[in-house]
């Protein structure tokens, strides 16, 4: 019970960093990019090329995969996404849904339809036994660095002179640019960051979630739950939902595998119907 708790938890944690930049740009930037998973399946992919292809090491990597696609979120916010920000949420759907089959298009072709493996080094390999639970220690790996993003993510939104620059960006625009800050910068900055989180996210991931062009579709879902069930206007939110989800998710799989995500879904509709705004909502935001 307590493994399964344990391993519940790593899970949660990672679905939080591959869903951080969703719930920012959504929650912030009030943006709907489904094809948020697109930027995970690129951090993954590009951990998996440079082990397999360039023989890097597996830490060496994940710095790279969140650079690797900070710098493509960079380009393509003012390049596609900065055009779409004032558009109705509908052109907003549909035009990230775009980009998801094209980006899974453009994997499939260049690198091919198969599972890619990843081979971590032996120090996260297997398990270590404390009192009566089995701690995977790859899974411990993943705890430690989602935890530390967590906070540094909650400290840079919350307490920093930069995160009060964005939310009197997306609070109104116009009076920001007025009293001299450059919107168009901070957003760029914004998207690129979610972007990196959501490629770190799939490079964690690539061993434990699998990885295949399908991956944006496969988790979008995923991604949607955490951030409707969370609320957007908190990290909190986000987290504690994340958190909800991979524990309920690794238990119902264990205890009840027939279900399937019956369970999962289950709790988000009992969630919403109890809390439509999500568990966590900044004040005023809900009203």
């Amino acid at each position: 019970m307590l493994t399964l708790l344990f391993d519940g938890i790593a899970y949660g944690m990672l679905l939080f960093v591959l869903a951080a930049g969703l719930a920012v740009t959504l929650g912030l930037m009030n943006f709907i990019n489904l094809a948020h998973g697109a930027f995970a399946m690129a951090g993954g992919y590009i951990t998996v090329l440079a082990m397999n292809r360039l023989g890097l090491p597996f830490l060496a990597c994940l710095p790279l995969a969140f650079v690797g696609a900070a710098l493509i979120g960079a380009v393509l916010e003012p390049l596609l996404y900065r055009r779409m920000y004032a558009k109705p949420h509908l052109d907003q759907v549909l035009f990230s849904i775009g980009l998801v089959f094209i980006a899974v298009t453009s994997v499939d072709y260049f690198v091919g339809s198969m599972q890619q493996n990843i081979q971590l080094p032996a120090w996260l390999q297997g398990r270590f036994d404390i009192s009566w639970v089995g701690i995977g220690k790859y899974r411990f790996f993943i705890i430690v660095v989602c935890a530390v993003l967590t906070l540094a993510l909650q400290w840079v939104l919350g307490r920093t002179r930069f995160g009060s620059q964005l939310r009197a960006s997306v609070d109104d625009r116009r009076v920001a640019g007025g009293l001299g800050l450059n919107v168009n910068r901070i957003f760029l900055l914004t998207f690129a960051v979610g972007s990196g989180l959501a490629g770190l996210g799939g490079a964690l991931g690539a061993e434990v979630l699998g990885l295949d062009p399908s991956f944006p579709l496969k988790f979008m879902i995923y991604f949607l739950i955490v951030c409707s069930v969370g609320g957007t206007t908190t990290i909190t939110g986000p987290l504690l939902a994340a958190l909800l989800l991979g524990i309920a998710d690794v238990m119902g799989k264990y205890y009840a595998p027939k279900l399937g995500a019956f369970i999962v879904y289950t709790l988000m509709i009992v969630i919403l119907l109890l809390r439509p705004q999500g568990l966590f909502v900044r004040g005023g935001a809900g009203k």
